[in-house]
């Protein structure tokens, strides 16, 4: 059984898997396509799992894949914390250009449904971070985009000091303003 909780940015949610603990540990189921899908109220099929591993401080972002290789995404932390981030690109949606930024950690266990039509990115908080996520659509590096994680439009609270932030040089030269995708 999970719970699922709509952000403000419609078809987004935050997941909350019924976690059952005791002396020995825990358990929880972190995927189950019948009941995620009910609980978005919608059908999501994942097609491919990617893992990552980060240092303190790592922002890894703003991506996200265009047109028919557009990605969904459900987000989780497999050890450590991270800040994760999402803004709405969508083209007729109201909260274009808004962003959402929400705390996932091995800890909390929470994941994030990251709808197609949607940046994402991270940025580590502990020492280091085992980011796992599903994408119902295969990578395509011909479709890769983004926006830069700074971009004066977003006004992102980034919970680490700049000058202390890990990024790669291909994504500091992302483009600095939003366009919708379609």
């Amino acid at each position: 059984m999970i719970k699922a909780t709509e952000t403000k940015l419609k078809g987004c949610f935050i997941i909350e898997p019924t976690i059952y603990e005791d002396e020995r540990g825990y358990f929880f189921e972190s995927y189950n396509q019948k009941d995620f899908c009910e609980a978005i109220n919608q059908e999501v099929t994942f097609v491919q799992d990617n893992q990552s591993y980060s240092k303190k401080g790592v922002l890894r972002g703003l991506h996200f894949q265009k047109g028919k290789y557009a990605q969904a995404k459900l987000v989780s932390v497999l050890e450590g914390r991270i800040q994760d981030v999402v803004v709405d690109l969508r083209k007729n949606s109201p909260t274009f250009g808004e962003h959402l930024s929400i705390e996932l950690s091995s800890e909390n266990k929470k994941q994030l449904f990251v709808p197609r039509g949607f940046a994402h990115g991270f940025l580590t908080l502990s020492n280091h971070a085992k980011v796992f996520y599903k994408c119902d659509n295969h990578y395509n590096p011909n479709a890769e985009s983004g926006v830069f994680y700074d971009s004066p439009e977003l006004k992102i609270n980034w919970l680490i000091e700049p000058s202390n932030l890990l990024v790669s040089e291909k994504d500091k030269s992302l483009p600095t303003s939003l366009k919708p995708l379609t």
